[in-house]
């Protein structure tokens, strides 16, 4: 038997959320359940934007918004990894 921490007061279950997801973008986390086990967390955009600020308050240089640069150097370290990709590892993929 697994016990799950569940750290929010109120929960939903997948097949609920479905049928009106907006009701539950709330001032506070609502678990989201699929076969009574924690599949996600589901907040309203103050409380992430909140979160956010927080987060990036903590440190001096965050990454948790990557700047134009950090995404063009991410892009950059992508394409050289598929370039260097061989025809087996690339399997029926294609352009």
């Amino acid at each position: 038997m697994s016990i799950q921490s569940i750290l929010a007061e109120k929960t939903v279950s997948v097949s609920e959320l479905r049928k009106k997801p907006c009701d539950y973008f709330m001032d506070e986390p609502v678990a989201v359940l699929s076969n009574n086990k924690t599949a996600g967390y589901m907040i309203g955009a103050e409380l992430y934007e909140q979160m956010v600020t927080l987060i990036e308050s903590e440190h001096s240089t965050s990454h948790f918004r990557p700047s134009s640069a950090r995404l063009a150097l991410i892009a950059e370290k992508g394409a050289e990894i598929l370039l260097a990709t061989s025809e087996d590892e690339l399997g029926t993929f294609s352009e």
